[in-house]
């Protein structure tokens, strides 16, 4: 039984995975199907559709365009981008100050626990998959309640632990994001599911050249100035009736 567990152990270790495997992996935690609590979350997006402001294709586009650009390169994709660094040099009490900024940029408090919940959830799913001491370090320190498990700093973390380039992690976290979104929209409007592709596949350029742009941004350039959406977040909870949490 011993021999079963070790040899288990060991099949799910991404110490050993091939470049080919890492590939598939990134593409696996990346998926919208991937245990994170996606699905369940909008972060504001619920409330522009009740209001009637994402009511077509082209406001889809707008909206994600915006959240991109206005939102996730000021804000999580630096995160993403300074946590991958952090991570790289083993900078455990970087990582937790870099947690705690995480936090306070968040005004609505729907979005900083939808956040949380998406980063515990995917901290508890691939732990099992990694023996790096860093994620194993930050897991005790979640359970320990000395961090509160935010979705980009884990995502950063476990990206630099699995070797990937610090601009791939950024430009998958984003393209995780928005596909999240687009999917979640797809449901609440309803889109037909083409209409999802489609958005997706022409915001590609969009997620790249953002990704691009974080690269010559640091923690000083941390900037929440999407008052609209944060706003959209906060009256999120007050709405009628609801599919998303956040």
């Amino acid at each position: 039984m011993n021999k079963q567990s070790e040899d288990s152990k060991s099949r799910l270790s991404t110490k050993v995975i091939s470049t080919d495997s890492l590939l598939l992996h990134l593409i696996q935690i990346n998926d919208t199907a991937f245990p994170t609590g996606s699905f369940a979350h909008s972060f504001g997006m619920e409330t522009y559709i009740q209001e009637n402001v994402i009511r077509t294709e082209d406001d889809l586009w707008e909206f994600c365009n915006m959240y991109i650009r206005q939102n996730l390169a000021s804000t999580d994709a630096i995160i993403v981008k300074e946590a991958h660094h952090l991570a790289r040099n083993n900078d455990i009490q970087g990582l937790i100050e870099l947690e705690k900024i995480c936090h306070g940029i968040k005004l609505s408090p729907e979005t900083r626990k939808g956040s949380a919940m998406m980063g515990r959830q995917f901290l508890r799913t691939v732990s099992p998959l990694n023996d790096e001491e860093l994620l194993a370090v930050w897991n005790e320190k979640f359970k320990n309640k000395e961090v509160r498990g935010h979705y980009s700093v884990v995502y950063g973390i476990y990206t630099a632990m699995l070797g990937v380039d610090v601009q791939m992690s950024v430009e998958t976290f984003i393209y995780s994001s928005i596909s999240s979104l687009i999917q979640n929209a797809v449901r609440a409007v309803p889109f037909g599911q083409t209409s999802g592709v489609k958005t997706t596949f022409s915001l590609l350029p969009v997620i790249q050249e953002t990704a691009r742009l974080v690269m010559d941004l640091g923690i000083e350039d941390l900037d929440n100035n999407s008052i609209s959406l944060e706003i959209a977040s906060m009256k999120h909870e007050f709405l009628y009736s609801r599919l998303f949490m956040s």
